[in-house]
């Protein structure tokens, strides 16, 4: 049975302002450019015209990303099995109610839906699951890394820093004895996020509350800032290590456990001739097996930044995605935006390239625990919800920067 796919009026619509957008930003863009060229710099108001268009170009992207999500959502799935529904019922009486009996009859059936512990109840699958879609639907590092679930307290993983050795030799000739590869240890300990819900009682009382649905909306957007915040900048110390915090060293020198980075030849800016080229340059410092799946990754100013450069031929290097879930492209690349990457600014690190899933690693605990406590901030019942994770670079060679510098 074929299946079309169509679009409805309003993805219809949001791609229409943003083309709409994209044009009226090139025009302006190509008018201040112009400017430039004749009289060295633009005039104000033209300058605001082109920041405040740019403003709409990226509203109206945001638009068609979250319509497409929505399209994307599958539907209810009828005829759930009286299991699933018991379960359902029994969680729902927990949170509601703070009831741990139905949980622990259950338990007894199934090890996979509530366990009762000194920290809480272990959520149910489909918790978890809406919990951790919402995560992902808003964390940038989650859509591009590499996820492992672990059980461990410290996930560990083996690297061959470099590769075995080889030798020619006749046919008849001897062999000797090769150099073994080089190998190393990475160890990801997991670190602990945590966030409070709180709702009153009323509200519990509610028939027509959803409480999977509330409680993945209440904690998935504090859970995602954090994480985030983690997996750029974090220290290692009770969360994961992010990218940003491991050493940075010029791409020609770095070794292993370094990040390689390219010089933009300019204290806290692209260079004014060509600065393109420096992306151009980005592109082409991953070896070739890490370029297929590259992308860039950077922030909003950062992306509103370079969205007005050109290539030799005079065609804009940023591109719109008019494609449900899928970025925009820069120099054919994707480029996702992530709010916790760096501003441009003298010896920033403002732009990474490369092979996220390749690169950067993130570990999971594959439970989410919950603990209910009506007692502490009367008349407010607290949830406090316990998510165990850890992070890191695993592959040095997959991931390059631009540091905005003169070396």
């Amino acid at each position: 049975m074929e299946t079309k796919m169509t679009q409805s009026p309003e993805v219809r619509a949001a791609q229409n302002e943003l083309m709409s957008a994209f044009e009226a930003f090139r025009a302006a863009n190509d008018q201040r450019l112009a400017e430039i060229e004749q009289k060295s710099s633009a005039d104000v108001l033209l300058e605001e015209k082109v920041d405040r268009i740019d403003r709409s170009l990226t509203r109206a992207q945001a638009s068609l990303d979250r319509l497409s999500l929505a399209g994307l959502r599958p539907g209810a799935q009828p005829g759930i099995d009286q299991e699933r529904q018991e379960a359902k019922a029994a969680w729902a009486g927990f949170m509601r109610r703070g009831e741990e009996s139905a949980l622990a009859a259950i338990e007894a059936k199934s090890l996979s839906v509530g366990v009762a512990a000194d920290g809480g109840h272990v959520a149910p699958p489909e918790v978890q699951a809406t919990i951790d879609r919402r995560i992902i639907a808003s964390s940038p590092m989650r859509r591009l890394a590499s996820i492992r679930i672990s059980s461990a307290s410290i996930f560990r993983k083996p690297i061959a820093v470099s590769a075995p050795a080889v030798g020619w030799v006749a046919e008849t000739g001897t062999r000797t004895e090769t150099a073994t590869p080089s190998l190393d240890l990475l160890s990801f300990p997991m670190g602990e996020v945590y966030a409070m819900a709180a709702a009153t009682q009323t509200l519990l009382d509610d028939a027509l509350l959803d409480m999977d649905q509330w409680l993945a909306g209440e904690i998935a957007e504090s859970f995602s800032s954090a994480e985030s915040l983690a997996f750029i900048s974090g220290d290692g110390v009770n969360k994961p290590k992010g990218l940003l915090a491991y050493t940075a060293a010029p791409d020609a020198s770095a070794t292993w456990g370094q990040l390689g980075y390219l010089a933009s030849g300019v204290a806290g800016a692209f260079p004014a001739a060509n600065p393109v080229d420096k992306l151009v340059d980005l592109t082409y410092a991953p070896r070739t097996p890490y370029r297929a799946n590259a992308s860039f990754l950077m922030n909003r100013r950062t992306v509103g930044l370079v969205r007005k450069f050109k290539d030799s031929t005079g065609q804009y290097i940023w591109q719109p995605s008019l494609v449900a879930g899928q970025p925009a492209t820069l120099l054919g690349f994707p480029v996702v935006e992530c709010e916790e990457m760096p501003d441009v600014s003298a010896s920033g690190l403002a732009i990474a390239f490369g092979d996220f899933e390749k690169g950067y690693l993130i570990v999971d605990r594959a439970d989410v625990r919950v603990l209910r406590d009506p007692y502490t901030n009367k008349p407010f019942v607290m949830f406090y919800v316990t998510k165990r994770l850890g992070g890191g670079v695993q592959n040095f060679d997959a991931i390059k920067l631009l540091k905005f510098t003169v070396n």
